[in-house]
């Protein structure tokens, strides 16, 4: 093979898209229906978001006493105890959750630390705005989703075409 074949042969690889997981779309229609029928639920029962880092902090808050905490303990405790226990009941019928951590730490900090100034900054997560605030018909949430999106969007392209790294 040519040194020019070579070349291009090597950058076909290199654009290809690695992936990490099988198509399952009848899996992924019902994982959306139970996040959906999860979001009615809370906002029909405690008239609140199903947003997590609302959920999370508010658990917290209620742990930690401060000035303004939720009291509403009980129901964000079972909120996030579901979403430990579903994976570990679906490994224990036999079924598998294949999960991937990549090896640099400091770069999975730098990540969480910026997802959590980004929640704050936003006044919620991906959750909270793209599913419960969208279904709200909320200016602010589609706001932030048209605002999360194009950032995910600019550091897919600066990572794979400006840097190479992905």
């Amino acid at each position: 093979m040519s040194a020019g074949r070579q070349a291009d042969a090597a950058e076909h690889k290199r654009m290809e898209m690695a992936v990490q997981s099988k198509f399952t779309p009848w899996a992924s229609l019902a994982g959306g229906v139970l996040i959906g029928l999860s979001a009615v639920m809370v906002m029909g029962l405690f008239g609140r978001i199903a947003g997590i880092s609302g959920i999370t902090g508010g658990f917290l808050g209620a742990l930690v006493p401060m000035r303004g905490a939720p009291r509403d303990r009980d129901w964000r405790v079972a909120f996030l105890l579901g979403l430990v226990a579903a994976p570990l009941l679906m490994m224990l019928s036999g079924g598998t959750v294949a999960q991937s951590v990549p090896g640099n730490l400091g770069g999975m900090l730098a990540a969480g630390l910026l997802v959590g100034l980004g929640t704050a900054l936003g006044s919620g997560c991906t959750s909270g705005h793209g599913v419960c605030g969208l279904a709200r018909l909320s200016r602010r949430s589609l706001a932030a989703v048209v605002t999360f999106m194009a950032a995910g969007f600019a550091t897919v392209f600066v990572l794979r075409h400006v840097l190479g790294t992905v």
